[in-house]
């Protein structure tokens, strides 16, 4: 996203947070924690799952302060280091997959992207198509998902994404748009 003044004022209270200012980093958190918890529940596909990804990634970004670049926007920084929880997390998944087979899908703390219910929370049929929605998006594969949650949910441009994944800008194009086919696949099924 573009510079702000908002970035300005992560990026001084970033650098009070590495000096050992708590407080600076728990009003980081506050202003943070929302958008990161939508984009870790959009990568993952489980709100409590995703709580879990953005505590760890604001405990590891703690620990990294020191190496934070304040011309880089904050929130910019967080959703990286929020995408490599995410991406840790599916390598677990998989590793327990091939270990144990189907069986460790039904293991605490695993996205349940087979059902396609709404939460208890949802009540209405818009919810349950959000529902359903972000359990396809969860079901992507990594390289595809990332660029499409970037550029449509986020709201950052494909240039940003690009740089934020280390990709060219043709290929967070490319990757999107596939995203958004196989979606659009699955969603008309049934």
């Amino acid at each position: 996203m573009t510079s702000s003044a908002g970035d300005a004022e992560d990026a001084v209270l970033a650098q009070r947070a590495a000096q050992g200012d708590e407080r600076a980093f728990a009003q980081l958190m506050r202003r943070h924690k929302g958008p990161l918890h939508a984009f870790a529940r959009r990568n993952v596909g489980d709100p409590e799952t995703a709580l879990e990804v953005v505590q760890e990634s604001f405990v590891a970004a703690w620990r990294a302060l020191g190496r934070y670049d304040a011309a880089r926007p904050f929130g910019a920084w967080m959703r990286t280091i929020v995408l490599n929880k995410c991406r840790d997390r599916g390598r677990r998944l998989l590793v327990r997959r091939m270990i144990l087979g189907e069986r460790s899908i039904d293991a605490p703390g695993a996205p349940d992207y087979a059902d396609p219910e709404p939460g208890p929370e949802a009540t209405t049929v818009r919810a349950g198509e959000i529902a359903r929605l972000e359990a396809a998006i969860a079901r992507l594969p990594g390289q595809l998902k990332e660029p499409l949650i970037l550029t449509y949910l986020e709201g950052y441009s494909q240039q940003e994404a690009a740089d934020l994944l280390n990709l060219s800008v043709k290929t967070v194009e490319t990757r999107a748009y596939r995203a958004r086919k196989r979606l659009a696949d699955w969603l008309e099924r049934p």
